[in-house]
């Protein structure tokens, strides 16, 4: 497409991550609604210009209705910019609506032009960055003072253009080299800051392409994509609430359950001890040990013999002179 500008306006400004980690600052522009109004050609008006209208004025009077009766616009745009074309052959038709997305790329190299922000009035130090006079040796009332403004005689006047005080901002500027990281139909996001407020009119041009770009990093589509994921895989509210109570009622009758079997074995233990003392002290007596049992031995303390004692002492000894040596 031929056009290489259209207009927008400012919403505002944030910060997105890179691929590579870099921390950026964006500001974003709503571009949807640029409608070509009028159309100029070199046969007719000497130039090739279109004519944008962008966005929508609730009041309109008879000469701008009028003016835009041949685009068949239902409503009068709220602002109009007229822009040159160089190629007569790419012109558009009248009342052809232009996407950002048909214009613009990510990693597209652009300058966006904008009215600045007014400031009121501005002493030399605010508006043109002067340093000032020093804070001692008697100059105390003169720190933020522009200094001298002319010269003596010649040429007895202030030069024309002379840097002083005065109103500052709400002036034409233009930022130059910004890029492009996003667009989408409705929206850009512009990598830096672009002049104006919020809901200013801004003109985004495009003039090269960045071969070095880095996209952004897509984090909130991922994060979208894992909770639609994690949302389809859950049951509904229905289903979560009668798998809770089925799961209550089980544990509910669980307890139950164990309790009984619990009572029945106490009652199965008691039923088992003795009726009274006397049994009970009668079966301690039958379990305990009578002392004219003999004493039983392990296999290897019966093997023992008084020979393999001394053997085992001969051997003890020789070790321990063995040591000592």
């Amino acid at each position: 497409m031929g056009v290489q500008t259209i207009l927008g306006q400012k919403i505002d400004q944030s910060q997105k991550f890179l691929e590579d980690g870099t921390r950026i600052p964006v500001t974003r522009l709503w571009v949807k609604g640029n409608v070509v109004v009028a159309v100029k050609t070199k046969d007719k008006h000497n130039y090739s210009a279109i004519q944008l209208g962008f966005g929508k004025r609730k009041k309109a009077n008879k000469a701008l209705l009028g003016h835009i009766k041949r685009a068949s616009l239902p409503k009068a745009p709220k602002f109009l910019k007229e822009i040159r074309l160089n190629n007569e052959d790419s012109l558009p038709n009248l009342g052809e609506i232009i996407n950002a997305t048909e214009v613009f790329k990510p990693g597209d190299v652009i300058d966006v032009t904008g009215i600045s922000k007014g400031k009121g009035f501005a002493g030399v130090v605010k508006r043109h960055h002067f340093k000032g006079g020093p804070r001692t040796h008697g100059q105390s009332d003169r720190e933020r003072a522009p200094g001298s403004i002319g010269q003596t005689t010649t040429p007895g006047r202030v030069y024309k253009g002379k840097r002083m005080a005065g109103r500052m901002g709400h002036e034409r500027v233009t930022i130059k080299n910004l890029e492009i990281v996003d667009v989408s139909e409705d929206t850009i996001l512009v990598k830096g800051l672009v002049p104006g407020g919020k809901d200013s009119l801004i003109m985004v041009k495009k003039v090269s392409e960045n071969k070095k770009f880095v996209p952004l990093y897509k984090e909130e589509a991922k994060i979208a994509g894992d909770l639609s994921d994690s949302a389809g895989s859950l049951p509904t509210s229905d289903d979560a609430r009668q798998e809770e109570a089925k799961q209550t009622s089980d544990n509910i009758a669980g307890r139950q359950s164990t309790s009984d079997d619990a009572q029945q074995d106490f009652k199965k233990n008691n039923s088992e001890e003795p009726a009274s003392l006397s049994e009970s002290r009668q079966l301690e007596a039958d379990e305990k040990p009578t002392g004219n049992k003999e004493p039983t031995f392990s296999s290897s303390e019966s093997e023992l013999t008084p020979s393999s004692i001394e053997d085992s002492i001969k051997e003890k000894n020789k070790e321990d002179k063995k040591r000592r040596k």
